[in-house]
């Protein structure tokens, strides 16, 4: 920059060349181009810019701002800085950290923060002949901030559905255990199935997609895929859908593997979903192929879970159907937003 400020033509700008400067600009410049730390100078009435090396990724792929007034060159936000600017040029030293701004500096405008003091630079008869901008970027510390933070609210969010998940889960079960064994197996067996639900939401991030949940929690029987068809479009669950979707997956499935469809050679099993640009959604899993429909060993926390639980965290309602040649499920609700 030292070069492009010595052999730029400064006769074409309200400044005039280099030999007519004042002493103060002169000086400040030379200081200016020296420093490792961002700077830019604003000259005059017309805020005639002069910067360094360091400046440049301020900058960034915006047109030379050697020679143009420093209005124009922060066009896009002079309506917020403009008014600092004339509080140094009265006099007034101001200094900002983290200070948001709206800049275009290439292809598309972008959201920056920036620590900076705008100085006043004084001649020889101490009036404020122009400013300093003393800047640096802290947008990726700003941001990673704000990430941090939502991440904090996320996890606590997360652990607080999950901790109400597995009280459920474990409170319900207990009262309609018969035997302590029982409870235990069908405790350790609904955990193991939150648990995994839990991996999903934190490998994939916010959610899960719904047909990997559905896959997930068909895994054990995967030797049966030839006789589960799965239809519907690509649907995102939000981290607090994902855990009770889960368990009504576990849930039926289990049901399946002992009572229906998954017990039986002739048994099959179809599983659709739709959701509407409302997000309105409905969930049927429809069994099929039996010649007599067994029936469950008594109605407990799975039923409670499939018909009212797990609904409510759908903001909706569901229904279990038991017919001859099998069961049908229908969940009906709204796919919400973390």
């Amino acid at each position: 920059m030292a070069e492009i400020v010595r052999t730029f033509d400064w006769s074409s700008t309200p400044l005039g060349p280099i030999t007519n400067w004042p002493s103060p600009l002169r000086t400040v410049v030379n200081l200016m181009l020296e420093s490792d730390f961002p700077k830019a100078i604003a000259w005059g009435p017309d805020l005639i810019t002069i910067h360094n090396d360091a400046f440049l990724p301020i900058l960034g792929e915006k047109p030379s701002a050697v020679g143009r007034p420093f209005s124009q060159v922060w066009s896009e936000a002079w309506d917020i800085i403009g008014p600092i600017a004339q509080d140094a040029f009265a006099g007034e030293s101001t200094f900002i950290e983290d200070f948001p701004l709206i800049i275009e500096r290439s292809s598309a405008p972008e959201q920056a923060y920036f620590t900076f003091c705008y100085s006043p630079i004084r001649g020889d008869d101490g009036q404020v002949m122009g400013m300093m901008d003393t800047v640096i970027e802290t947008t990726q510390g700003v941001v990673a901030r704000q990430t941090e933070a939502v991440l904090h609210k996320e996890l606590a969010h997360r652990i607080k559905n999950v901790m109400a998940v597995t009280g459920a889960v474990v409170n319900s079960t207990l009262r309609h255990a018969r035997t302590l064994d029982e409870a235990r197996e069908s405790i350790g067996n609904r955990l193991a199935a939150l648990g995994k639900a839990q991996d999903m939401v934190t490998d994939i991030g916010q959610g899960s997609e719904l047909s990997q949940l559905i896959r997930t929690g068909l895994a054990p029987y995967r030797l049966d895929w030839d006789r589960i068809g799965l239809s519907g479009p690509l649907v995102n669950l939000p981290s607090t859908q994902v855990i009770p979707f889960s368990l009504i997956i576990y849930e039926l499935a289990t049901n399946a593997a002992k009572y229906g469809a998954l017990s039986s050679a002739d048994g099959h099993l179809n599983i659709s979903w739709s959701i509407s640009e409302q997000r309105q959604f409905s969930f049927r899993w429809k069994e099929g192929g039996l010649s007599g429909l067994r029936e469950a060993s008594r109605t407990g926390f799975g039923s409670q879970l499939l018909t009212r639980i797990a609904p409510a965290y759908f903001r909706g309602q569901a229904s279990i159907d038991l017919r001859i040649t099998g069961m049908e499920y229908l969940l009906t609700g709204q796919i919400l937003t973390d």
